[in-house]
């Protein structure tokens, strides 16, 4: 990618002499080939090349910079990081794009950037890293809080972005207390990234337990399933029902009372017990 100043102008126009002018240079950056942007593609690992054009129109030589920003670790280079181009000359800049060996295959977004005259442009680059894709998706480290809130964690385990939607549904002793269908969370997840999110639940129950289960879902079958156990007992629902519970324990011991009292047979007082003849051997 070594090429000298000379290989990167190609002239518009046979460049006259350098003259002097009052005025400043009037330059642009863009695609060679008079294209919107720059499209590269290729697979992890690869060097892809393409070129960017720098034309003066002015009447004045202009010196510009050349630098290169992208996503990650992708190392944008171009042949040249400053040249200066002639007056009424277009200069066509080459730059190499390499892609790191372990990049996922995927969308990516970079610029070739240009810089003179205390102004910037930026080229727009699309570089597509070839390959199959996946879409794999985790949910971890799910908990429920004593105020109710679901806590839990997304990963992007593939290599394609996700749109993740969500469901929940807790049951209780006596049934399901909340059933959420499927919807959209606000987010999307980049290969590898993880996300700790929350699902409010304001009217949990007061008293009861429950399991909590998620279900996570985005497009390309990924997908994930989690639960989670809580027990909920505040203070107020722990008194009622310890109200309830004595209430019906004493009514329990009354109505036990009550019945112990119809089984037992009725007996003599003391006194006529002692005063009651024996008749077991007869009178004498």
């Amino acid at each position: 990618m070594a090429a000298p100043a000379a290989a990167l102008l190609c002239l518009a126009a046979s460049a006259p002499a350098a003259v002097a002018d009052a005025g400043p240079a009037a330059w642009t950056a863009g695609p060679a080939a008079g294209r919107p942007y720059v499209y590269l593609e290729g697979a992890a690992g690869s060097v892809l090349q393409d070129t960017v054009s720098v034309t003066n129109s002015g009447a004045r030589p202009v010196t510009v910079r050349i630098s290169g920003t992208g996503d990650g670790a992708f190392a944008f280079a171009p042949a040249a990081r400053g040249i200066t181009v002639p007056a009424r000359t277009r200069a066509d800049v080459p730059f190499a794009v390499t892609v790191p060996a372990d990049a996922a295959p995927g969308e990516r977004t970079g610029a070739v950037v240009v810089g003179a005259a205390g102004r910037e442009v930026r080229v727009r680059v699309h570089l597509r890293v070839s390959g199959p894709r996946l879409a794999a998706l985790t949910m971890e480290r799910v908990r429920v809080d004593h105020a109710g809130t679901v806590h839990y964690t997304l990963v992007n385990r593939g290599n394609t972005v996700l749109a993740p939607r969500l469901s929940v549904r807790a049951d209780g002793v006596l049934g399901t207390v909340l059933d959420r269908p499927a919807r959209a969370l606000p987010l999307t997840l980049r290969p590898g990234e993880r996300r700790t999110l929350t699902e409010p639940w304001p009217d949990r129950p007061a008293l009861d337990a429950v399991t909590v289960r998620l279900r996570v879902t985005a497009d390309g079958g990924a997908g994930a399933t989690a639960r989670a156990d809580a027990r909920f007992a505040s203070a107020g629902a722990l008194g009622v029902l310890g109200g309830a519970l004595l209430a019906t324990a004493a009514v329990a011991w009354r109505a036990s009372r009550a019945l112990r009292r119809r089984r037992t047979p009725a007996e003599p007082p003391y006194e006529e017990q002692l005063l009651t003849p024996s008749v077991a051997g007869g009178v004498r």
